[in-house]
């Protein structure tokens, strides 16, 4: 059975441990809107939703108050509390996934913005699929990279990690296609060249989901996996596992 964040060693003092809860809350909280950030945005940008697309605009600024008001919470524990061992992973790995949600945030509100500009270009409709896929690839790797963060799961963290690669390979095919596509239709380079920008922002969108999944593994191993093979710790987790069985 996974280790949650439940099961992080409760510590002696029942108010720190409250003051850890309220942090774990806050961050979950500003994931499951980053998440609804994201998802609008592409339903704005497939759907030429100039109403959503505004929508999703105006609340980036609720992802940002949360970010400063977890970072605020973050900084009076490591002040007020000296945390150590997994308290201080914990914290540590809390700072920099906010960092990431907030990018994450900043991105789906570049694709409304782009959504936004497409709104009378329902000619190009046609040209979305491969978009539309991409998108979906990456609203499930943030949200499985959040559920893993709920259940403090490394082994599911390793997994959702290595599928970055598969989002980079749809960037790198939706390039190529679009970048033809504009050679052989000159006169669609003003229309086609938003939608390569929604490709840079979803492929920037994975990237941060998977430097989630590492600070969970740093969170649950105590290890920086920046630099790591992560095929190599997902075979040696799921050994361990099977060893465990």
């Amino acid at each position: 059975m996974p280790m949650t964040i439940e099961h992080l060693k409760p510590h002696i003092f029942h108010q720190f441990d409250k003051e850890l809860e309220d942090i774990r809350s806050r961050v979950m909280a500003m994931g499951g809107l980053a998440e609804k950030q994201l998802a609008d945005a592409l339903s704005a940008l497939l759907n030429f939703d100039g109403k959503l697309a505004e929508a999703v605009i105006a609340n980036d600024s609720q992802i940002n108050d949360m970010d400063v008001a977890v970072d605020g919470a973050c900084i009076e524990v490591l002040v007020r509390r000296q945390p150590t061992a997994s308290d201080l992973r914990l914290v540590l790995a809390v700072l920099r996934t906010i960092n990431d949600l907030e990018r994450i945030g900043d991105e789906a509100k570049h694709v409304a913005k782009i959504a936004l500009r497409l709104v009378d270009k329902e000619a190009i409709k046609d040209r979305l699929g491969p978009l539309e896929h991409m998108g979906e690839q990456v609203k499930q790797m943030l949200h499985q990279s959040l559920d893993a963060l709920a259940r403090a799961d490394g082994q599911q963290a390793v997994l959702v990690a290595l599928a970055d690669k598969n989002v980079d390979k749809d960037h790198d095919f939706i390039m190529r296609q679009m970048l033809t596509y504009m050679m052989e239709n000159p006169h669609k380079i003003p229309d086609i060249t938003p939608l390569c920008w929604c490709a840079r922002a979803l492929e920037r969108i994975g990237d941060r989901s998977r430097n989630i999944c590492e600070h969970i593994i740093y969170l649950v191993k105590g290890k920086d996996v920046r630099h790591a093979n992560l095929e190599q710790l997902a075979e040696e987790m799921a050994a361990v596992r099977q060893q465990a069985k």
